[in-house]
């Protein structure tokens, strides 16, 4: 058990980290949420209720298509970009998708690359770049689910102020899910911006984010 912690310490941490602020997101937007009711004279709502509510869905939704959307950048992007003095590039001599030889496929997998770095087709080209079409998928999934989610919070405010309420496709087009969708696209973009620039010129001793203390400042593509 201990050495099954200390293997997957960052997967188990980071998951637990997320189920508590999970909850105490639901507490907090329950809060909210019924001190809105009571404002307007309605009811309070179950906990239970406000969690199965397109209110709670699109919140969570949002947040989620957006960081999918950037790990799917930057996972795509950082194929071909790099970033002078960055942990976070490749080196500045290995743009682009790289040899065989470097990615270790087809004749050149070793005895414990996966199956399917070996057999090459079809199945090598998709494993090749399965990584990138799984947050792109995750990241779509999350964007359709704060869509449908969204539609019904909204039209949940429009009938409450006694208006007609939107198509999911009339709804794409209003601002409220635009407003929602780009207020965390661009925290995400800044937030990789700012890590792939500040990694440059500062360090975190022990951290794979970061150069070793003592590399110099142009030093790219490489960690502690």
């Amino acid at each position: 058990m201990r050495k099954f912690l200390r293997e997957n310490g960052i997967g188990l941490v980071f998951g637990l980290l997320f189920l508590i602020v999970l909850v105490l997101q639901a507490f907090a937007g329950l809060a909210q949420f019924n001190d809105a009711q009571r404002a307007t004279g309605l009811p309070d709502i179950s906990f239970w209720r406000y969690v199965t509510s397109a209110s709670f869905g699109v919140d969570v939704a949002e947040n989620w298509q957006s960081e999918y959307l950037q790990f799917f950048l930057f996972i795509l992007l950082t194929v071909w970009l790099l970033q002078k003095g960055s942990p976070e590039s490749k080196s500045l001599d290995k743009p682009g998708r790289e040899t065989d030889e470097e990615q270790k496929v087809g004749r050149f997998a070793d005895d414990k690359s996966p199956k399917w770095a070996r057999v090459g087709g079809w199945r090598t080209a998709l494993f090749s770049n399965s990584l990138g079409l799984v947050m792109g998928l995750i990241f779509v999934g999350s964007w359709l689910a704060q869509s449908i989610a969204g539609v019904a919070a909204f039209n949940e405010e429009q009938l409450s102020e006694r208006q007609d309420p939107v198509s999911w496709s009339q709804y794409l087009l209003e601002a409220d899910f635009w407003n929602r969708t780009l207020q965390n696209w661009q925290s995400e973009l800044l937030a990789v911006a700012s890590m792939a620039i500040l990694a440059i010129f500062l360090r975190q001793r022990g951290s794979s984010q970061s150069k070793p203390v003592g590399s110099a400042h142009d030093a790219t593509g490489v960690e502690g």
